[in-house]
C-alpha cells in the first residue's frame, strides 16, 4: 500500500514551499507545525541532507469529525506534507495519504472524513503543477 500522495515540481525549493502553503490554504488547511528537517539533523547530529520541510497541515472541521469517529486519531494528526529538494530546480511534495488513517484504525466511520481530506490534499498537490 502506498502511503503518500506525491508530485514533483520543476521549481526550486523555496518557491515550492510558498506555493505549497498557498495550495493547502486554498483547500482550507492551516499549518500547525513546521519542522526544518535538514536544519534539525544538522544541529542535532551534524548530518547533511537536502533541504526538507515537514508541514503539519490541519483543516479543523476534518480533525473534529475524525476525533468524533475515532478518539485516538490524534495519533495520526495533523496531515504531514513534506517539501523536499531533489536538486537546484526540482522539488518533491508529498502528503500523507488519508487512506492510511482508515486502514490503520479499521474504523469505517472515518470514510467520509478520509475521502474529504484525500480530495483536498490531492487538489492542493495538483494545483502545484497547473
Amino acid at each position: 500500500m502506498s502511503y503518500a500522495l506525491t508530485t514533483t515540481i520543476e521549481q526550486p525549493f523555496e518557491p515550492t514551499i510558498r506555493a505549497t502553503r498557498d495550495a493547502l490554504a486554498e483547500q482550507g488547511f492551516g499549518i500547525l507545525t513546521e519542522i526544518d528537517l535538514a536544519a534539525t539533523l544538522k544541529t542535532k547530529i551534524n548530518a547533511d541532507i537536502p533541504a526538507q520541510i515537514i508541514l503539519g497541515a490541519c483543516r479543523p472541521p476534518l480533525a473534529h469529525a475524525a476525533l468524533q469517529a475515532e478518539p485516538s486519531i490524534g495519533l495520526l494528526l495533523p496531515c504531514n506534507v513534506v517539501v523536499r529538494s531533489l536538486d537546484a530546480t526540482t522539488t518533491l511534495v508529498e502528503a500523507i495519504d488519508p487512506d492510511v488513517m482508515a486502514t490503520l484504525t479499521q474504523n469505517q466511520d472515518l470514510a467520509g472524513v478520509v475521502a474529504d481530506a484525500r480530495s483536498r490534499l490531492t487538489a492542493a498537490l495538483a494545483s502545484l503543477t497547473d
